[in-house]
């Protein structure tokens, strides 16, 4: 490594490396409880598999990994996001330490460190987290520009698919690139190799898709409500898309790449066009049917590299304030989380399962709602519990529908959580204590009812 090369390392290591240590230091004070898409993507990992209801697998392999190495405590489901948010951070520096030289790599990589979603991402384990440091190691291989570096930026890019379907953005932005810069332009040899490779990691999911009823396009359809339902064409959740970027991001790396673009270098135009992509593509989506703020996650890596790149000292400086301020209070607020309303989806969970299952006694629970049936599946980890879905008519709405549901043909006394019974019951549900938290006003109660009643 050269001494220029070695120098900006050491310190955006430095950086780096004392943000994650405070982050899982502070992750070990944590006082919430994992959210429902945390404790699914943990089940998912008890039974390895190439794909999974809504997501490719890798998360779900790693949380496997996590917890055969240290417990299945939320400190170790959590724990790998600010590792690898850190990891996204140096390797798009790398990737600033080509493009723009050493001088730019490590405002980058404290940048991108301290962006909300990178804060976000270290307290919660998502998809979009585990995608991310392999979407930026396609891009910087592929930036190489040697036959080897195609393969692994392909390796890279299958990795990312297989974290989240997001990832294969890098395939319409890597055209983009190369026809806004000549830096990004590749032989077809070098396509070649990067899709075998791609397709290589990808096509066991691929295969599992198949074989599985296309289960992820289809709650894939579901999330893009207007394939189902026909198109909203609602301003008002556009403009709530593009607001919440700039939480996404910062007020201050949004502000400056939106009014640098078009002002770019032509290497940085090209990341910006990959970016622009990304956020055009999902802006149509929040106009059609709507579309959450981490949609386009994917578009905040080269974003992040150009608007840090770009920004003046002042603002750099100002940005890492800002930012930076929020990666503290964040974690922060985690350690007494207790009255705040940014974090009642996140509390009360664990102990509402706590209720359900001494309420059923060793009998088998049925729950209708996915986010209690995820928490009953955690929190009731190792108790030999008999846990089902609802039976209901159609297609599954979930997971649990599609691999949990009450046997047809079961019988017996059963526990069932719900707001009513459905006419199983003639006698009033016991009621569960719920003060505060995610189960606030959701008037969710338990009932013995039998299991024949619940199938008809």
């Amino acid at each position: 490594m050269p001494g220029a090369e070695r120098r900006w390392f050491a310190k955006a290591l430095a950086v780096v490396a004392a943000v994650t240590v405070v982050r899982l230091v502070l992750l070990a004070f944590d006082r919430t409880d994992p959210y429902t898409d945390e404790v699914q993507y943990w089940f998912w990992g008890q039974s390895l598999d190439w794909g999974y209801y809504s997501k490719p697998p890798l998360i779900a392999w790693l949380l496997r990994a996590v917890s055969e190495l240290g417990g299945d405590a939320p400190f170790w489901l959590r724990s790998p996001g600010a590792v690898l948010h850190g990891a996204t951070a140096l390797i798009l520096a790398a990737l600033a330490a080509r493009v723009h030289g050493a001088g730019a790599a490590v405002w980058v990589a404290a940048g991108y460190v301290t962006l909300p979603m990178a804060t976000v991402g270290s307290l919660l384990i998502s998809t979009d987290t585990v995608m991310l440091p392999f979407l930026a190691g396609a891009m910087l291989f592929w930036h190489r520009g040697s036959p080897g570096d195609a393969l692994i930026a392909g390796l890279c890019a299958g990795l990312a698919a297989m974290a989240k379907y997001a990832g294969l953005y890098l395939l319409p932005g890597l055209v983009v690139m190369a026809l806004l810069s000549p830096g990004w332009r590749r032989p077809w040899r070098h396509w070649a190799v990067f899709m075998a490779a791609l397709l290589l990691v990808l096509s066991p999911n691929i295969v599992w898709n198949l074989t599985h009823d296309l289960t992820t396009l289809s709650h894939t359809a579901d999330n893009a409500a207007w394939v189902r339902e026909g198109a909203r064409f609602s301003l008002a959740s556009l403009l709530r898309f593009w607001a919440e970027q700039f939480a996404v991001a910062g007020p201050l790396v949004a502000a400056a790449f939106v009014v640098a673009l078009g002002r770019f270098a032509p290497v940085d135009r090209a990341l910006a066009g990959f970016a622009a992509m990304v956020l055009g593509v999902v802006s149509v989506q929040a106009f059609l049917g709507g579309a959450n703020a981490n949609w386009a996650a994917a578009a905040w890596v080269p974003a992040c590299l150009v608007a840090m790149a770009w920004m003046p000292h002042r603002w750099r400086v100002a940005s890492l304030a800002v930012n930076g301020a929020l990666a503290v209070a964040l974690p922060v607020m985690t350690l007494m989380p207790d009255g705040n309303p940014l974090l009642q989806r996140y509390l009360g969970r664990a102990d509402l399962s706590r209720q359900i299952i001494a309420a059923a006694g060793g009998l088998p629970i049925v729950a209708d709602r996915r986010d209690v049936l995820a928490d009953l599946f955690y929190t009731g980890r190792g108790q030999g519990l008999v846990i089902h879905a609802r039976p209901h008519d159609g297609r599954p709405r979930h997971f649990y529908d599609q691999m949990h549901a009450m046997p047809s043909g079961m019988t017996g006394e059963v526990v069932l959580v719900s707001r009513d019974a459905g006419g199983c019951s003639t006698a009033p549900g016991q009621p569960l204590e719920v003060a505060g938290g995610a189960y606030a006003g959701q008037g969710l109660a338990v009932w013995r009812v039998r299991a024949e009643c619940l199938a008809r």
